[in-house]
């Protein structure tokens, strides 16, 4: 089955608030080799003005997997995790992540395009905090190849 092309303009509801905790950014900041310590050490985050320690700035796919996670489990989309890479990766940020930010991920694919069978399908991710205001848009390119039946 191919892609669905009417998943453009699609939207996912809100995920589940995801609360930031300072454990998980600094097991993702070694994941990453972010060694700065404002990633780890609260004090060094407090020394350049943050509440608590800042996660690095690819942490926000931790929050957008839970939309991905909806448009992957949508049964018309004809998007097959089997046949299906990660592509590309944008984030753009109004603020960072700190340890104690409760997040909301809100998906919308916003387009599709289609090369000899396969299909490019790009989402974009609206990452909010608990009072609603902007945090990050992730950006998220999907390769998906063709079906071989």
């Amino acid at each position: 089955m191919p892609v669905n092309p009417d998943l453009v303009g699609r939207s996912f509801p809100p995920t589940a608030p995801y609360l930031v905790g300072r454990e998980k950014m600094r097991e993702f900041a070694r994941a990453v080799f972010a060694d700065d310590p404002q990633h780890t050490d609260p004090e060094a985050a407090r020394a350049l003005g943050y509440s608590d320690v800042v996660a690095p700035v690819t942490f926000a796919i931790v929050i957008q997997e839970q939309g991905l996670q909806q448009l992957l489990a949508e049964p018309e989309s004809g998007i097959e995790l089997s046949r299906t890479i990660h592509a590309e990766q944008r984030f753009r940020y109004s603020r960072p992540i700190v340890a104690g930010d409760e997040l909301t991920a809100h998906l919308s694919v916003v387009g599709i395009r289609t090369m000899g069978g396969n299909a490019m399908v790009t989402s974009e991710t609206q990452i909010t905090d608990a009072a609603g205001e902007h945090v990050a848009t992730a950006t998220s390119v999907l390769l998906v190849g063709q079906d071989d039946a």
